[in-house]
């Protein structure tokens, strides 16, 4: 899918192309292209003199190959981007390319981002700029709100971590946790924990790009005070993400004691019980004893008797260790 944007009144809007033709009736700051294909690469290469290189979303950490400048002029910025989906959370690759210098060529003030699947940071970004008039500018400020945007979501979905941490420490701190609800507040922390992580790595990323940006001297001084701003707020998301994973840690560790504490009941009671059958077993043991001389062997009621015995024996030790409380 190939998508053009263009400025008109302060607002954005969008256009989805689907021939070469269509294209150069355009004039955008941005042009998305979200799963292309050849043909729309093809178009690309044609009308803006843009080659789209193959490993343009390849999972490269190093930053000289994620942010660099082209001989050309072109700037190349590999980010990532969060999904926070209820089943799959996982972060996109994203291309960027922006040519801010090189007037020889049609993609000089145009940003192209490339992807494989859409982004909800693109998708609010979009309606933002639609209802806000003179929130873009240009290329660069397109880039710069979808890394500011890119952090409120980021935001938000801590916000939504916090919200199910506390629903699971409800769960945990309320007591008496059996062991089938151990296992799935088990596993609801272990999915928080999971996409803390994903938003740690993803507002690290971001600050990358963001000191890029800086590095580059491609922004002015508004552009650049609103790349400090976003640098301050990803340094407070930091910050956030390390408190919850201390809150993660505490339950984790909180839920992992009560299946110790269950299980320790379950071999309390099998030591109970084998205590109090010690004594039925040594009575057993001695009348059970070959001798030819042994008293009660030839007594009617020797069988009675001793079972009798058997039973009172293992009757008092329990007698006594529920008294002491032992067996709660």
């Amino acid at each position: 899918m190939l998508n053009i944007f263009t400025l008109a009144n302060g607002r954005l809007f969008q256009e989805e192309i689907e021939s070469l033709e269509e294209l150069t009736r355009f004039q955008p700051i941005w042009v998305d292209l979200e799963a292309p294909t050849l043909e729309e690469k093809r178009w690309i290469k044609q009308h803006y003199g843009l080659s789209i290189p193959e490993d343009a979303m390849d999972e490269d950490i190093e930053e000289s190959a994620r942010f660099y400048e082209e001989d050309n002029g072109e700037l190349h910025i590999r980010s990532d981007f969060l999904i926070d989906d209820d089943e799959d959370p996982r972060s996109v690759r994203v291309a960027f390319i922006l040519n801010q210098h090189n007037a020889n060529l049609k993609s000089r003030g145009v940003l192209f981002s490339i992807h494989d699947e859409d982004v909800p940071v693109f998708r609010l970004l979009r309606m933002r700029a639609r209802r806000a008039p003179g929130l873009i500018e240009d290329a660069k400020e397109v880039l710069l709100k979808l890394f500011d945007a890119d952090a409120e979501y980021s935001a938000d979905t801590l916000e939504n971590i916090y919200d199910e941490l506390e629903k699971v420490s409800k769960q945990v701190l309320a007591g008496d946790v059996t062991d089938t609800r151990a296992g799935e507040v088990l596993a609801a922390i272990a999915r928080q924990e999971d996409l803390n992580g994903r938003i740690r790595r993803n507002v690290m990323d971001t600050r990358r790009a963001v000191s890029f940006m800086m590095r580059s001297k491609m922004l002015n001084s508004d552009q650049f005070e609103e790349a400090r701003q976003i640098l301050r707020d990803i340094e407070s998301l930091d910050n956030h993400t390390a408190f919850l994973f201390d809150k993660i840690n505490f339950l984790m560790d909180a839920t992992v004691g009560f299946i110790n504490i269950n299980q320790n009941k379950i071999i309390k009671i099998f030591s109970v019980a084998s205590v109090a059958l010690l004594p039925p077993t040594l009575i057993a043991s001695v009348y059970g004893m070959n001798f030819k001389f042994m008293p009660e062997l030839d007594w009617a009621y020797g069988y009675p008797y001793v079972v009798a015995l058997m039973v009172a024996s293992a009757l008092g030790p329990m007698w006594y260790f529920r008294k002491r409380g032992w067996l709660k």
